[in-house]
């Protein structure tokens, strides 16, 4: 293929895209990598969450997962740190009544200690210090997260020798900082 023939197919995908929040629902039936994890996100959730749990979704993005777990609205937060999925979100939730708080610093989430029965982060950053603070007495956190080496194979493909940006975000070293915290 030639780099015109690239082009062509790049701008056609560029104007169908509808990026908002974080729905990428133009690529649904094209990609397909989350279908082969060993567990499923949302069934975890489901698991144990109750409709009088006080949740919290950190780094919802655009909020579309938050809002397909069809929690009482009045028992959801959520936080969001990139300037347009806020102002994205606030349009979506604040009329549903949904407690939106602006927030892109993991370690400084603006609400109260022991606020939450579960928070739940799907891919976003975590300090395990101030989840333990936000959490309730035998509260839950779920999350679903990227690992250093995640798609290195396509990375090494487009970027090859591009360094590993967080190369200490591994199940094995996450395993430690939780011990820690809990200790």
């Amino acid at each position: 293929m030639t780099n015109d023939e690239l082009r062509r197919i790049w701008e056609k995908e560029e104007s169908i895209a509808r990026i908002e929040g974080w729905d990428f629902s133009h690529i649904h039936g094209r990609y397909e990598e989350e279908n082969a994890l060993p567990w499923d996100y949302e069934t975890i959730i489901h698991e144990v969450l109750r409709d009088d749990m006080k949740l919290l979704d950190y780094d919802t993005g655009g909020g579309e997962f938050l809002l397909s777990l069809h929690h009482p609205y009045g028992n959801t937060a959520a936080t969001e740190g990139y300037p347009p999925n806020v102002e994205y979100c606030r349009k979506k939730m604040l009329p549903l009544g949904i407690d939106l708080r602006e927030c892109s610093d993991a370690s400084r989430i603006p609400f109260d200690d022991e606020s939450f029965d579960i928070i739940i982060n799907r891919h976003g950053d975590f300090d395990p210090a101030e989840i333990k603070r936000l959490l309730k007495a035998g509260g839950w956190f779920i999350t679903q997260q990227v690992g250093s080496e995640n798609d290195r194979e396509l990375v090494d493909a487009v970027l090859p020798g591009l360094q590993v940006p967080f190369p200490r975000n591994t199940l094995k070293d996450r395993r430690k900082t939780r011990k820690n915290i809990l200790d």
